[in-house]
């Protein structure tokens, strides 16, 4: 069996797993190329080099392990037509955008930013605007892995969660869950708006100018799902009214963000560049699933972690 590595990991972490499968003929290679793919019967991507051109090469290839958790970039359609099984590290994210996002929000709250542009300045000021995150109230958008995860700490600040998805259906360190079709009654109440929503068709702008209009004034709203979540447009029309008091988005509608998007210089945002989930220990977790996963389909089985459904998107 020939598995096919698209970026390579460290040497620490690569040699203990060709000495673990020796059974296994392994390929690192940094980039891809049409030679390997056709030897391939396992690829191991991070799922954006992988496209319809390529993937008609790779005519043994049987198992798609994508070390993240979207596949919006993959050839969907073509995958499911060759009946190829794709799986993610679904969950590893967890740890490092939980923390990202509850530094975010403390640092707005603490008034950090501000805190830093007098230090710049040389000013020593007490006019300081500061509040407490304790007895506030988070709406968390797609509280799945991440979005528990997020609550969970949360918790331990004396917030109050409320969750909202598809179903409604209940969800770990959530005190109320609601579906899509209530979020308009739940966001007034909410002190801060989280969003980890994957990209779906049900997905793709689902918050509209009716639920900018609707949130706190001083409202965090917080995009750490997916670009496709609101319009733009519609998100900048929402800040320069003063219909939320703060965003902090760490996805875009198109990726990079465009240098002359007013979404870098209006006052209270904060932009990060889709970096909310890296960590020294990313690559260390993804291999934690792929190799139980492996040891399955050595042994001829199919029913692997995080087994994804293409044609839903995740």
């Amino acid at each position: 069996m020939r598995i096919y590595f698209t970026f390579e990991p460290r040497q620490d972490l690569r040699e203990p797993l060709v000495e673990e499968f020796s059974q296994v003929d392994f390929v690192f290679q940094s980039g891809l190329t049409t030679e390997e793919l056709q030897k391939a019967d396992v690829v191991v991507t991070y799922g954006e080099d992988l496209n319809e051109e390529n993937l008609q090469y790779a005519t043994k290839l049987k198992w798609i392990f994508v070390a993240s958790a979207g596949v919006e970039k993959m050839p969907a359609q073509a995958i499911i037509e060759r009946g190829i099984l794709v799986s993610n590290v679904r969950g590893i994210h967890k740890t490092p955008m939980a923390e990202s996002m509850l530094a975010h929000i403390l640092a707005i709250k603490r008034a950090l930013p501000w805190m830093y542009e007098q230090q710049k300045k040389c000013e020593w000021s007490k006019k300081v605007k500061q509040t407490e995150l304790c007895d506030s109230t988070a709406l968390i958008l797609g509280p799945g892995a991440i979005g528990s995860e997020v609550g969970r700490l949360l918790h331990a600040f004396g917030v109050q969660t409320i969750g909202c998805n598809r179903s409604g259906q209940k969800a770990p360190h959530m005190d109320v869950m609601v579906s899509f079709d209530k979020l308009l009654e739940a966001l007034p109440k909410a002190d801060i708006v989280l969003s980890v929503l994957p990209k779906t068709r049900e997905t793709t702008h689902l918050l509209k100018e009716e639920h900018f209009k609707v949130m706190k004034k001083n409202a965090i709203f917080m995009n750490f799902g997916r670009g496709n979540l609101v319009d733009e447009q519609v998100l900048i029309r929402a800040i320069k009214a003063d219909e939320i008091g703060y965003a902090v988005l760490d996805v875009f509608e198109q990726e990079p963000l465009a240098e002359n998007s007013p979404l870098w210089t209006l006052p209270n945002v904060i932009v990060s560049p889709h970096v909310s989930s890296h960590s020294s220990r990313y690559v260390e977790r993804s291999l934690n699933i792929f190799k139980p996963s492996l040891v399955k389909w050595l042994d001829g089985e199919t029913d692997l972690e995080n087994v994804m459904d293409l044609s839903r998107g995740y």
